[in-house]
């Protein structure tokens, strides 16, 4: 069976609407990213070897399948060191399954998430005082 890229979601008279699977899987970082906790998304690198991205490619660490009325999606974040994992996980989950479903109409099935690394966060450099004045 071919997977295609971009799914015709509706078609009328005025034409069809078609979604691309990269736009499903940027609406998914970019809800990801969004919640407190989360440092990054990894690529999914096998290994636990994770690289740290930025905003600019919010897909990278997405992947989605999407059908003509569903679709699922795998995640591979990074957290931040002492967050409460599940809490986390959770709260991307709904974050996500509302963001696609309130700007796609797909139905979201399942929102599987991945923990590839932790970050320590480094506290903010003190002004060293002057050992000479």
């Amino acid at each position: 069976m071919e997977k295609k890229d971009i799914i015709e979601r509706q078609e009328n008279e005025l034409g069809s609407i078609r979604i691309a699977d990269e736009v499903v899987a940027i609406i998914a970082g970019l809800a990801a990213t969004e919640i407190k906790g989360v440092a990054g998304m990894s690529g999914g690198l096998a290994g636990g070897i994770a690289e740290m991205l930025g905003r600019k490619n919010l897909s990278k660490g997405v992947k989605v399948e999407v059908g003509e009325k569903e679709a699922a999606v795998d995640m591979f974040i990074i957290v931040e060191y002492g967050v409460r994992i599940p809490d986390v996980a959770i709260h991307i989950q709904e974050n996500v399954k509302r963001a696609i479903e309130s700007m796609t109409g797909l139905n979201v099935v399942e929102v599987n998430v991945n923990v590839q690394g932790v970050v320590f966060s480094t506290p903010e450099p003190k002004d060293e005082e002057q050992r000479v004045r």
